[in-house]
């Protein structure tokens, strides 16, 4: 049985899909686009939950009224930023609402004075 070499046979195809990645990233960071930035404290480590705000002082905030396209979220681990999550808001929003409705996440209340409305989402559950 000959064999084949699998990246000089799909170079070509996997050049097309890297620059697709790449051309999305610079738009992202060097286009008109909107970005918002959170950083989750390192509780994340523990719970396996990133938080989400949706209300603050029972009015729409956070993912909810955000005019940004993409949404990035960090992971810190003792004061550093370890990874994270960049993801569409179209995208988290309709997944948080999703999971909502299978009960797969928990709304709590927290912040300072436990004024705003929080999406616990699991990491494992995002994509």
């Amino acid at each position: 049985m000959p064999t084949v070499d699998y990246k000089k046979n799909n170079f070509d195809i996997d050049l097309d899909f890297g620059k697709r990645g790449e051309e999305w990233v610079v738009k992202l960071f060097e286009g008109n686009s909107k970005v918002e930035v959170k950083t989750e404290r390192g509780v994340w480590q523990e719970t396996g939950n990133i938080a989400i705000e949706v209300k603050y002082r029972n009015k729409p905030s956070g993912i909810s009224t955000t005019d940004a396209e993409t949404w990035i979220h960090l992971l810190e681990s003792y004061g550093e930023i370890v990874g994270g999550f960049i993801l569409p808001v179209s995208y988290i929003k309709e997944r948080i609402k999703n999971l909502f409705k299978s009960g797969k996440i928990k709304i709590i209340k927290g912040g300072d004075n436990n004024d705003s409305t929080i999406a616990l989402v699991p990491m494992k559950l995002i994509y």
